[in-house]
């Protein structure tokens, strides 16, 4: 009888761990890219930029590429279409996230918002990989204040964040908008999100153990860390305001440590 128990909970527990229920975290790579931005630095010249970024990222053969928004300058069914054509020469999964290029000021559900999500996909959702969990933001949505939007998405985000967030398990945010740029009491403007708001946020990252928080929109790299959160804003594709040459971010995220590099465009 106890031989047969012993199998049983050792059933249970291998049953957990293939469903990621409560696998242990282990050692793989993603890529973090951001604004790709097509025809922001010259449309020609982000289409090359774009289709370099994609063949060393098959190179390197990361486990996920994540792109932190801006997916176009303008966007439309042409520039969508050729940003499409070159993700999916991706030999990986690739994830989008929603930039304010793509949203525009005031997203619309009616506008921009279903054209992107027609096209594109879901603006915000959640996923896992080797026993960690990651979630994507539409920061426009934290912006703005879009009817019918922003209270939906940001009673997702809680929810979620309480339901992946466990002590010892890593969890990242991708987003577009930085919190915060040089202090977490810096006043609102262009690059950020409101003190009101960006405080809340902030909270909630600690209490449910968030990991890192990887964005873009500020064309220059910004690396902030707030209460143990690694806070990183990465160089583009398209063309950095801080005279960085352009490339993208490879983390590596072990069962005890979350780091990263700059892996700059070839020429």
């Amino acid at each position: 009888m106890i031989k047969i128990l012993t199998v049983f909970f050792s059933l249970i527990l291998f049953l957990l761990q293939v469903s990621g229920g409560e696998r242990t975290p282990k050692s793989f790579s993603f890529v973090q890219m951001t604004d790709t931005q097509l025809g922001f630095g010259g449309y020609a010249h982000d289409l090359q930029s774009f289709e370099q970024a994609v063949k060393q990222v098959n190179d390197l053969n990361p486990d996920f590429v994540v792109v932190c928004g801006d997916l176009v300058n303008t966007p439309g069914d042409s520039s969508y279409a050729d940003f499409n054509r070159i993700k999916r020469k991706f030999r990986m999964p690739c994830y989008c996230v929603p930039g304010n290029h793509d949203m525009g000021k005031l997203p619309d559900d009616t506008t921009s918002l279903a054209l992107y999500r027609k096209v594109i996909g879901k603006d915000y959702y959640s996923f896992k990989h080797k026993g960690c969990s990651f979630i994507v933001t539409n920061t426009q949505l934290w912006k703005a204040d879009v009817k019918n939007e922003s209270a939906k998405f940001g009673k997702w985000f809680v929810e979620t964040l309480k339901t992946l967030g466990k002590k010892g398990r890593p969890l990242f945010v991708f987003g577009h908008f930085p919190l915060y740029v040089s202090v977490p009491e810096e006043k609102s403007e262009y690059f950020n999100i409101d003190p009101g708001k960006r405080e809340k946020i902030l909270d909630l990252f600690v209490e449910n153990h968030v990991s890192a928080y990887l964005t873009g929109h500020t064309h220059k790299l910004v690396c902030n860390e707030y209460k143990g959160i690694q806070m990183v804003s990465s160089e583009t594709t398209s063309k950095n305001f801080d005279e960085r040459p352009l490339g993208f971010r490879l983390w590596k995220v072990s069962p005890d440590s979350v780091n990263h590099r700059f892996i700059p465009l070839e020429q």
